[in-house]
């Protein structure tokens, strides 16, 4: 059985880390200078950032069901507030507002990518044929 961290793992692990600091940074400091202008926004940041550190630590360990879990929670925290934020919202903009818009979508792109990559490597492998 192929491990979530081989091959194209590598490549999501470390998306995933990244994503990881970025929104867990940009919450804890939104949250430290700016708590009262949007706290809910920042909060849901917050979240999100231990969401993809959770994604990154199940992804790296090879914990399937974790990942899986997670990263279901990742979609629909991100298709949810996605629908629910509006445009006018951007300064209030938590990661997963508008699908991800300023962060060039990728939040809306990787629990799709990831669920894939989940997908692909419990696929039972066809044997060879010599």
């Amino acid at each position: 059985m192929t491990s979530t961290r081989t091959g194209f793992g590598r490549i999501l692990v470390f998306v995933y880390g990244v994503f990881a600091l970025a929104a867990t940074a940009r919450a804890l400091v939104q949250l430290a200078t700016q708590a009262s202008k949007a706290p809910v926004a920042y909060s849901l940041s917050l979240f999100s950032g231990i969401v993809y550190i959770v994604a990154t630590w199940a992804l790296a360990t090879d914990r399937r069901r974790v990942a899986l879990v997670t990263i279901g929670i990742e979609l629909t925290g991100v298709l949810v507030i996605g629908t629910l934020s509006h445009p006018s919202d951007i300064d209030r903009a938590s990661v997963w507002s508008d699908y991800g818009n300023g962060y060039g979508f990728v939040p809306l792109v990787l629990p799709f990518v990831g669920l894939w990559w989940l997908w692909h490597i419990n696929r039972p492998q066809r044997p060879m044929l010599g």
